[in-house]
């Protein structure tokens, strides 16, 4: 499927919250009553303090991904001339056709165009499977040393991060 990575414009940010909802509940990865809910449906809070972007495809938004840097208030792990990407979410009715690796590229490919970027890395569930499985397709690798533990839980985040090439 070909897709258009663009920055999500406040008129996207229904579809981003409805997109980022329903895929993060269908897989699964939480309940709706999780307090981590309200971060992802937060979209307008994301949107001021890290940037929001959408995929379009057939002229309509069918993913949304957030791009963050170090010290930023959304990152999470990004060290010095690192993008982050956070909360990679596809539409369910769009979701195995390609979207999800079609937005990683993009994001790869935008992070190539920004002067002073090296790496990509991203956080991903030890649950996330599926994720991990496309992560490492396009070359991202586990880095264990950066691993960590959601404050005040028992749930470890695997850190992947993927080395530009120039």
């Amino acid at each position: 499927m070909s897709v258009a990575l663009r920055r999500a414009a406040p008129s996207d940010f229904p579809d981003v919250r409805r997109i980022t909802r329903d895929a993060y509940l269908r897989a699964g990865h939480f309940a709706a009553d999780h307090p981590y809910m309200s971060v992802l449906e937060d979209v307008e809070h994301r949107a001021e303090h890290a940037q929001v972007w959408v995929a379009e495809a057939a002229g309509r938004v069918v993913a949304a991904v957030t791009l963050t840097f170090a010290g930023q208030p959304y990152s999470e792990i990004a060290a010095d001339g690192e993008l982050e990407f956070r909360m990679l979410a596809v539409d369910p009715e769009c979701q195995g056709g390609g979207v999800g690796r079609a937005v990683v590229r993009k994001v790869v490919e935008h992070a190539q165009s920004l002067p002073g970027i090296r790496a990509i890395s991203i956080t991903s569930a030890t649950f996330m499977g599926r994720a991990h499985a496309l992560y490492e397709s396009l070359g991202f690798q586990r880095v264990p040393k950066r691993d960590w533990y959601v404050p005040g839980e028992d749930v470890l985040l695997w850190v992947f991060r993927l080395e530009l090439q120039r």
